[in-house]
């Protein structure tokens, strides 16, 4: 049985949250998200507080759902409080990135062309002059996927270590092969 659940979530003063049917609007000073709410969660608003519990007759089910949208409801509501950030360093010798106008970056990673990569309109970038990219967002999970999708035009491979990684990432350096 899920504990996370049992534990309310207290709304920040700067935060307003709306319930409809199936679907909670949470709105602060960086902006609001959107989300559909699982059936089976019941979620009820007291005071300044959020409290969960679920209306499914498996009863270990219905907890896990309740918890898994208490942990997505609270993580919304740091979005739109402090906001979410990841970095990612550029290791390799010519390897650099541009923001063009209408938020498209243009990594050069050791391709023979450069690599074109359009960010949501949600997602900020932030370029650092030692080859880092900072992206910024209120949606933890679209942050998390777009710094995947950069990552994954250039992985760090295992031999010299070059590629895109993220920040404070340990790379395994295999020892090459000797005659």
């Amino acid at each position: 049985m899920s504990r996370v659940a049992k534990s309310p979530i207290v709304i920040p003063k700067n935060v307003t949250i709306t319930l409809d049917n199936l679907e909670i609007i949470i709105s602060g000073p960086l902006g609001s998200l959107k989300r559909v709410i699982h059936i089976c969660v019941k979620i009820i608003k007291k005071d300044n507080c959020l409290f969960f519990s679920h209306n499914h007759s498996s009863e270990s089910y219905g907890w896990m759902q309740a918890g898994t949208c208490r942990s997505l409801i609270y993580m919304m509501i740091i979005g739109v409080t402090i906001g979410f950030k990841k970095q990612l360093n550029l290791f390799g010798i010519g390897y650099r990135v541009i923001i063009k106008e209408n938020n498209i970056l243009k990594l050069y990673l050791g391709f023979s062309h450069p690599v074109f990569y359009k960010l949501p309109n949600s997602i900020k970038a932030i370029l650092l002059p030692q080859n880092e990219i900072i992206l910024s967002g209120i949606d933890k999970q679209l942050v998390g996927q777009v710094a995947a999708n950069i990552r994954s035009y250039r992985i760090p491979e295992p031999y010299k270590g070059k590629g895109i990684r993220y920040f404070n990432e340990v790379v395994r350096i295999k020892e090459a092969k000797k005659k």
